[in-house]
C-alpha cells in the first residue's frame, strides 16, 4: 500500500504541481469586488473614452453613452443614441452598437452600427455647453463598421479624424483613410494590403521638425506565401506622412503618396521560432521621438505569447534607408515615402514605386535585435506600460499584460522581465474586452461586458507583512516606511527599496527595526511562529501544510535536523507522511527562502495518539482518506 500511494503521489504532484520560477508570478492575487462598477446594456465590445486624470469616463452601451465618475462609482448622465424612441435608454433598442467615441473638433464624436448603417453623432458634454445632449447625425461609413464583430480602428491628429473601417456592409473594403477634418480625405491603393486586421495607429510627434510627422499603422495581413509551413499572418507597421494630401490629378489623387509598410520580426531565430500575429500595441513617448518606443504584443499560432519592444528610430530609419522589395531600378527623387510640403507636386517616377513596391526588403527587429522581452505560455490580448518613478528617483518601466481574465505585472530591468504579480478578477465577471492606463491616478480601467472595474496599480499592502517582504516584491510604486509598505507617491524620497535586486539587507543597512534573521545557508533562523501540536497514530498517513506566498521561494521542511524538499502545490507547501512511525513524532518547521532572505512560515509538533482504539479506520480507508484530501489540498 505504501509503494502504491507514493507512486500515485508523484504522478500527482507531477501533473498538478507549478514550476516556479522568475518566470512566473511571484505573488497570486484576486482584484477586490469593491473596486468595480456595473451598469446595464451588455454588448460584445467595450468602448471606453478617459482623459488621463480626469474623474469621468465615458463608456459605450447598446443603444447609449453612458457617463461614469471614477470616484464615485455610479453613473452620472446616460446619453440615448435612440432620440426619436426616447431618452430612457434603457428600455429602448435601435439596434446601435458604439463603437467609436473620441475627442475631436468641439466635441466628442460617437459613431455605431445603428443597425447595420453606420451612423456618428456629436456629444456636446455639460462644461462645453449648457443643453448638453446628442445633436448631429451624420453618416458613419468608412469610420465606424456595420456590426461589433467587424475590424476597426480610429485616431484623431491635429483637429483630423483618422479611421479604418470596412466601406461595404460584408466587410470589404477594409481602408487606413483620412475622413474628416481640416485636411483632404485621403485613402489606400487597394493592392497595398491583403485582408488586413487592424491594431493601432499613433501620431509620432517631431517638435523640432512637425513638416516630417509621421503616423504609424499597426496591422496583420493575410500572408501571399501559401506554403504549408508559412504562418497564415504576417504582422506590420505602415507609415503615412501627416501633411500628405495625396497625388495630383492626374495620378493618385485622393490617395496616400507616403505610404511604406515594413514587417516586424519577433522570435527566436537560432530556433525558427517567430511569433507572427500582432495582438496589441502600447506607445511609450520621450521627449525626443527618436527615443520613443514601441511595445508590441504578438501570439502564435499555438497561442502562446510574446512581447518585443522597437526602437522608433529604427522603424524611421527602415523606411528611409531600405531598398524597396521586388524594385532593382535606381531610387528616384525624392525618395518614395518621403514627405514633402506638396505630395500634389510629386513626380509620377516616386509615386509609381510607392503603388507598385511599397513594401520594405528590411524587416524591422527589436531594439539590439535581441530575443523577444517576455514569452509566456499564455495568449496576451492587451498590453498597457506604466513609467514609474521609484524611492530612488530613478524611473523603471512596468507592463501590464492582460489575458481573458486576469493581469500580470511585469517589471522591465535591464531589458530582462521580473514578474511581481498576477491579479485575477471575480470568476462571474465577464471576459475582459479593453482596457486603459491612467498613470496619473495609479489605474487600469477594464472594460468587460456590463461592468467596469478599477485595477490598483500600486497594491503597495500585498507586500506588508514586514520590510524584507516590500523589498523583495521589487516593484517601483511601493516602499518600506515606519508605516508599513507604501505607495513611493505618498512616501519622502529615499524610504526603503531595491527595485534593481530585492536584496533585503537594505533593511538594515538603513536602519529598519525589523528583526534580523540569519542567512547562513547551512543553518536556519530560529522559529518564531506559533506552533501548532497534532496528536496522530502510528501507521496511518499524514500531511502538514505550509502556506505559500512567495511563488519565487523555495519551501523546506526541517523536522529533527533534517531538511527535505516539500511538494509544492498552487498555494501550499506539503510534507507527506506516508506511514506515522516512532520517528516521525516531534516539531515539523516550514521555511521559505527567497534572494537572501529566509524565515519560518509554519511550525507544527506531531506527538503520538496514546488511546489507538478510537481509530477504527483501516489501513486502506486511511490511504483513501489521505489521498482524497491531498488531491484538495494539491488544487487549491
Amino acid at each position: 500500500m505504501k509503494e502504491i500511494i507514493l507512486t500515485f503521489l508523484s504522478v500527482l504532484t507531477s501533473r498538478f504541481c507549478a514550476s516556479f520560477t522568475d518566470y512566473e508570478p511571484r505573488l497570486i492575487l484576486h482584484q477586490a469586488s469593491a473596486d468595480r462598477l456595473q451598469y446595464h446594456g451588455t454588448q460584445n465590445n467595450t468602448v471606453l473614452f478617459h482623459k488621463e486624470g480626469r474623474d469621468d469616463i465615458y463608456i459605450g452601451v447598446k443603444d447609449a453613452v453612458l457617463r461614469i465618475s471614477l470616484e464615485q462609482k455610479r453613473i452620472m448622465q446616460s446619453f440615448s443614441l435612440c432620440p426619436r424612441k426616447g431618452q430612457n435608454w434603457n428600455e429602448t433598442s435601435c439596434g446601435y452598437i458604439t463603437t467609436v467615441i473620441q475627442q475631436f473638433e468641439d466635441s466628442l464624436f460617437v459613431c455605431g452600427t445603428d443597425g447595420h448603417k453606420p451612423q456618428c453623432w456629436k456629444l456636446y458634454l455639460p462644461a462645453e455647453n449648457q443643453t448638453s445632449g446628442i445633436s448631429a447625425s451624420f453618416s458613419g461609413r468608412g469610420i465606424s463598421p456595420y456590426s461589433g464583430s467587424q475590424n476597426f480602428l480610429t485616431l484623431v491628429v491635429d483637429g483630423d479624424l483618422y479611421a479604418a473601417a470596412p466601406l461595404n456592409r460584408d466587410g470589404s473594403l477594409l481602408q487606413f483613410r483620412r475622413n474628416r477634418g481640416k485636411r483632404k480625405n485621403t485613402w489606400m491603393h487597394d493592392k497595398w494590403v491583403l485582408e488586413p486586421t487592424f491594431i493601432s495607429a499613433a501620431w509620432i510627434k517631431r517638435k523640432d521638425d512637425p513638416e516630417n510627422e509621421k503616423i504609424y499603422i499597426f496591422f496583420r495581413e493575410k500572408n501571399s506565401d501559401s506554403n504549408p509551413e508559412a504562418d497564415p499572418w504576417i504582422s506590420r507597421i505602415a507609415q503615412v506622412c501627416k501633411v500628405d494630401e495625396g497625388g495630383p490629378k492626374r495620378f493618385f489623387q485622393n490617395t496616400w503618396t507616403s505610404f511604406l509598410k515594413a514587417r516586424l520580426i519577433c522570435g527566436i531565430p537560432e530556433e525558427s521560432l517567430y511569433f507572427n500575429r500582432l495582438q496589441d500595441i502600447f506607445l511609450q513617448e520621450a521627449d525626443d521621438w527618436r527615443d520613443s518606443r514601441v511595445f508590441v504584443l504578438f501570439t502564435s499560432s499555438w497561442n502562446s505569447s510574446a512581447v518585443c519592444i522597437y526602437s522608433l528610430f529604427d522603424i524611421a530609419r527602415v523606411f528611409q534607408n531600405s531598398s524597396f522589395k521586388d524594385f532593382h531600378e535606381n531610387i528616384p527623387n525624392p525618395r518614395p515615402g518621403m514627405c514633402v510640403a506638396d505630395s500634389r507636386q510629386l513626380p509620377g517616377e516616386t509615386l509609381s514605386v510607392v503603388k507598385n513596391h511599397a513594401e520594405m526588403d528590411e524587416w524591422i527587429q527589436p531594439i539590439n535585435k535581441q530575443r523577444p522581452f517576455y514569452i509566456s505560455s499564455l495568449k496576451y490580448i492587451k498590453i498597457a506600460v506604466d513609467r514609474v518613478m521609484g524611492a530612488n528617483s530613478e524611473l523603471y518601466n512596468v507592463l501590464f499584460l492582460v489575458t481573458e481574465n486576469s493581469i500580470r505585472k511585469v517589471l522591465e530591468h535591464n531589458s530582462k522581465p521580473f514578474i511581481i504579480s498576477e491579479t485575477f478578477l471575480p470568476n462571474h465577471v465577464g471576459h475582459i474586452q479593453t482596457i486603459q492606463l491612467d498613470s496619473k491616478k495609479r489605474k487600469l480601467l477594464v472594460g468587460v461586458l456590463d461592468e467596469l472595474v478599477l485595477v490598483d496599480l500600486q497594491s503597495c499592502q500585498n507586500y506588508n507583512q514586514s520590510c524584507e517582504d516590500c523589498v523583495l516584491a521589487r516593484d517601483p510604486y511601493c516602499a518600506w516606511t515606519k508605516a508599513g509598505c507604501i505607495p513611493v507617491d505618498n512616501t519622502e524620497r529615499g524610504n526603503i527599496q531595491d527595485v534593481a535586486g530585492g536584496i533585503t539587507e537594505i533593511c538594515h543597512s538603513k536602519g529598519s527595526k525589523t528583526h534580523r534573521k540569519k542567512r547562513d545557508t547551512l543553518e536556519m533562523p530560529s522559529c518564531d511562529v506559533p506552533q501548532a501540536t497534532y496528536a496522530v497514530p502510528l501507521h496511518l498517513p499524514f500531511y502538514l501544510s505550509c502556506p505559500i506566498h512567495s511563488h519565487h521561494a523555495t519551501y523546506i521542511w526541517e523536522h529533527n535536523n533534517q531538511s527535505g524538499q516539500c511538494q509544492q502545490a498552487q498555494s501550499a507547501c506539503l510534507q507527506l507522511i506516508a506511514a506515522v512511525k516512532e520517528d516521525s513524532y516531534g516539531t515539523y518547521e516550514c521555511y521559505s527562502k527567497e534572494r537572501d532572505y529566509t524565515r519560518c512560515v509554519k511550525a507544527y509538533k506531531l506527538v503520538p495518539k496514546l488511546d489507538n482504539t478510537a481509530t477504527s479506520v483501516s489501513a486502506q480507508g486511511a490511504a483513501m482518506t489521505f489521498t482524497v484530501s491531498l488531491i484538495f489540498a494539491l488544487c487549491l
